[in-house]
């Protein structure tokens, strides 16, 4: 058991590789009860960290503790994680509530029609849970799945990109029931590799790329850091050179480049004035604008400037 107060997961020094490739590099980091965030780019090793601490994958080094147990192959303990993995692993020939049910049978709950009716009402689907999961939206069948994660009523939730699929209104839900659940003490940890979806959630955020830590910490101190970051930005106008001229006495304008293909290359540190501007300055030069788009809005390139800072 874990103390009072103390983390609920513990990953020190963890280390995996399959065969010359190492997806998660001596990663060491603690979660408490309440909302962590882990992101990263897809291929970063977050799946990867996920696996190993819901003992669905084996540590090649190092040490994973849940609950302060460790997680691999311990059926226990597997009683009190709930898992929502990225993939929709689901068979469509079941209803919504059939899914559920089953979840709730495999976890050993002793009233499954209360356990079912609660975990669906919960996740706002029982006017559809008769119905065939093949007939359900993308969202809506995320949304079955975090009911059949949560059905046991566990005190850790993995959830791994949970909001794929889902609408603006399923996001506000969303939220609103992981806060409902952090307040009641559970410890939940939600990968996404989008940091708008965690920046209202997480109180806490780990960044990972390459399969190393790159930051850790208040989300907000992070983001602070990220924005202070330069962007890049691609311009094509009818008449690139007459517009770089216009551009270069820009104050938000950093550097002005003519590509190969034609188009402008425009580095920025602050990305709002120059959106807010550029569509003047082209209609004063008489210039015509066809498209303005990010080229480092990744986050490839936002955790490749956070490691280099």
């Amino acid at each position: 058991m874990t103390v009072a107060n103390g983390p609920t997961i513990q990953v020190e020094g963890v280390s995996k590789w399959y065969g010359s490739v190492v997806a998660v590099n001596d990663v060491s980091f603690e979660v408490y009860p309440g909302i962590t965030g882990l992101l990263g780019p897809n291929g970063a090793g977050k799946t990867t960290l996920l696996h190993m601490m819901s003992g669905l994958a084996k540590v090649s080094k190092g040490e994973v503790r849940v609950l302060g147990q460790p997680p691999r192959g311990n059926h226990e303990l597997y009683r009190r994680i709930g898992v929502m993995s990225e993939h929709e692993a689901v068979y469509t020939f079941l209803t919504g509530r059939e899914l559920v049910e089953l979840a709730a049978r495999l976890q050993g709950v002793e009233d499954v029609r209360a356990s079912v009716d609660w975990a669906i009402d919960t996740v706002n689907l029982a006017d559809a849970q008769h119905r065939t999961l093949g007939t359900y939206s993308r969202g809506m069948r995320q949304r079955m799945r975090l009911a059949a994660a949560m059905v046991h009523d566990p005190e850790v939730l993995i959830l791994d990109e949970p909001l794929n699929g889902t609408d603006p209104r399923q996001r506000l839900e969303f939220e609103a029931l992981m806060r409902e659940l952090a307040a009641r003490g559970r410890t939940i940890l939600i990968s996404s590799h989008i940091l708008e979806e965690v920046e209202t959630l997480a109180s806490k955020t780990l960044l990972i790329v390459s399969g190393k830590l790159a930051a850790s910490g208040d989300y907000r101190a992070i983001r602070r850091k990220l924005d202070d970051r330069p962007f890049k930005l691609r311009v094509v106008s009818e008449e690139p050179r007459k517009l770089a001229a216009a551009l270069v006495g820009v104050e938000a304008v950093d550097s002005v480049a003519v590509d190969p293909d034609g188009s402008l290359i425009v580095l920025t540190s602050n990305v709002g004035e120059l959106q807010g501007s550029i569509a003047k300055l082209a209609r004063d030069a008489a210039v015509r604008l066809y498209r303005v788009e990010p080229l480092d809005d990744s986050l490839e390139s936002v955790f490749s400037y956070v490691v280099e800072r």
